[in-house]
């Protein structure tokens, strides 16, 4: 069989050896020596293969050729070669070595004869450039071939070590391994919103042709467009990200990195790329030709790149790139504080929107209190555009700020957890009486192990300098509830939310050495080996409660 094979093909191997063969008798000693060397090399792995792509690793500033011959028996048969560079650009040009007809008619009967030829040095060769290109694009040159004629393609990579695909064919009958663009290829903008970018495309008359095996994908990022499929694989890999071979393109099963999202929804798939330097997005939607991009961020500018792709051969055509950047997010609503009025505010976390107030001094001295409800708020405070406050809120804290009459104060508040989180906010002035109460240095319970019995358990809390009324209440928990009533709690809500049975007592109590401001109460009357989550409020001059920090503890089982 394979003999069969080196008969079939050897006329053409003759006729190419004896072409090259024509040309040594005018090269010096070395220059026939190289040239016997490149035919080695070329009867070995450099013809270039017709119908089918192929690929070629480029060393940078290492030249790499290329051979064919095409059909001998067809004059001026037409053919194409495409070529795709991958990474950086590259120059590659096609060479045509041509002799006369006598030369090749004689060439093929035997070596006496072709030597004679060379002997009398008639039919010399003519090589000549038919075609040249720099650069990243996609390129096809399409010719006429000659039966006299020997091609050599040429590559060079000056910038870095890459790779390319490159493609023959002299069928130009029985279709495109290529999907076809249309006329006018560009990608057209034609919705922006602060999240979304709409885009839409004329059709390719591939999936005019063949709808079952022709789709579109998308590819988003932030950086740059790419002009081949084969270029958006090879940037992804390099920037740390695993991408398995036409990955989601062909629709083949997938291989998803820990790194990829895979999105399947409507008949789309999406697959989100992660990496340190951003996201790189690949949505394949079949053969609609518009497409709204979801969750993109706000005032962002993103590239976006279509392909068209055989699902068959795996082969693909890139759209014209285009870019688009999305809106500002719109300017939170601002709210107006008054003097005295207490305003709550709900955040979401999982947006982690800001949420503005806005305060016109009426005083030279006035004081923010914010009291956190739930979760955790960062609170940043400006004075006519500066910075004067900023600080994550736990439990009360106040801030006193003195400045000039109309001076503007603006407050944005904003979650710090992905749980929603809400807080209470007041701003008056420096003279006027506070709806909440003062509070002390720690809002904690402290429950005293060694004091705990199988009935009664001792707890202590810090007091202030100012006689004020604190009343405790216990609740009776499972040891499964004690992670979800912590979490829950809302520390603005007072004693009105409680069932009456929970409530223990009320007692006033000051001291007006802080040191010496702490006061302790043993409740009894509980269950043995039993768990209790305590709290303590505190009620100022206006009534307004302050809950502590909600305390769990549990009785002893055995005495």
């Amino acid at each position: 069989l394979k003999m069969s094979w080196f008969w079939l093909y050897l006329p053409l191997h003759l006729l190419m050896a004896a072409y090259l063969c024509h040309s040594i008798k005018a090269l010096t000693t070395s220059s026939q020596q190289s040239f016997k060397t490149g035919l080695f090399n070329f009867y070995h792995s450099l013809i270039l293969a017709d119908g089918k792509e192929t690929t070629v690793h480029l060393l940078k500033d290492i030249p790499k050729r290329y051979y064919f011959v095409l059909d001998e028996s067809r004059a001026l048969a037409p053919f194409t070669i495409t070529v795709t560079p991958c990474d950086v650009p590259i120059e590659w040009s096609i060479l045509m070595h041509k002799a006369s007809a006598s030369f090749l008619g004689k060439a093929t009967q035997g070596d006496h004869d072709t030597q004679e030829i060379s002997k009398s040095q008639k039919a010399p060769s003519i090589v000549s450039t038919i075609f040249n290109y720099k650069g990243n694009s996609v390129e096809t040159y399409m010719g006429m071939s000659s039966h006299s004629a020997l091609y050599m393609l040429e590559f060079l990579s000056t910038e870095r070590d890459t790779h390319i695909t490159v493609y023959l064919t002299t069928d130009t009958t029985s279709g495109h391994l290529y999907p076809e663009l249309p006329m006018d290829p560009r990608i057209d903008v034609i919705g922006i919103g602060h999240t979304t970018v709409t885009l839409t495309w004329k059709h390719s008359p591939s999936v005019l042709q063949h709808r079952e095996n022709i789709q579109y994908c998308l590819l988003v990022n932030e950086k740059h467009n790419y002009k081949s499929l084969c270029a958006a694989e090879t940037a992804i890999r390099s920037s740390g990200m695993k991408l398995p071979p036409a990955l989601a393109l062909s629709l083949s099963p997938y291989h998803l990195e820990p790194q990829q999202v895979m999105i399947l929804s409507n008949s789309e798939l999406s697959i989100i790329n992660k990496a340190s330097s951003g996201e790189v997005r690949q949505i394949c939607m079949g053969t609609k030709n518009t497409y709204t991009v979801p969750n993109l961020s706000p005032s962002t500018q993103y590239y976006f790149d279509v392909f068209v792709v055989n699902l068959l051969t795996n082969a693909s055509a890139a759209f014209t790139g285009t870019f688009a950047r999305t809106l500002e997010e719109p300017d939170p609503k601002v709210t107006e504080l008054k003097d005295g009025k207490v305003v709550q505010v709900v955040l979401d976390g999982k947006k982690q929107k800001f949420y503005s107030l806005q305060y016109q001094a009426r005083h030279k001295k006035i004081q923010f209190t914010f009291q956190l409800c739930r979760g955790q708020v960062q609170v940043h405070i400006t004075k006519n555009g500066k910075t004067v406050a900023l600080a994550n809120i736990s439990g009360l804290r106040l801030f006193s700020l003195k400045g000039k009459l109309l001076d503007t104060y603006s407050v944005q508040l904003r979650s710090t957890e992905e749980s929603n989180s809400s807080v209470k906010v007041q701003v008056s002035p420096h003279f006027h009486k506070p709806l909440f109460p003062l509070p002390p240095e720690s809002l904690k319970i402290k429950s005293f192990s060694k004091l705990r019995t199988c009935n009664s358990v001792t707890i202590a809390w810090l007091g202030t300098q100012e006689e004020s009324k604190y009343c405790v209440y216990k609740k009776r928990i499972e040891d499964d509830q004690v992670w979800m009533e912590l979490q829950s709690v809302d520390r603005c809500s007072g004693p009105e939310s409680r069932h009456k049975s929970e409530k223990v007592l009320c007692k006033y109590f000051y001291d007006m050495n802080p040191q010496r401001a702490v006061t302790t109460e043993t409740i009894t009357g509980l269950d043995a080996g039993t768990l209790y989550l305590f709290d303590v409020y505190l009620f100022g001059p206006s009534g307004i409660p302050l809950r502590y920090h909600s305390k769990v503890v549990k009785t002893r089982k055995n005495c």
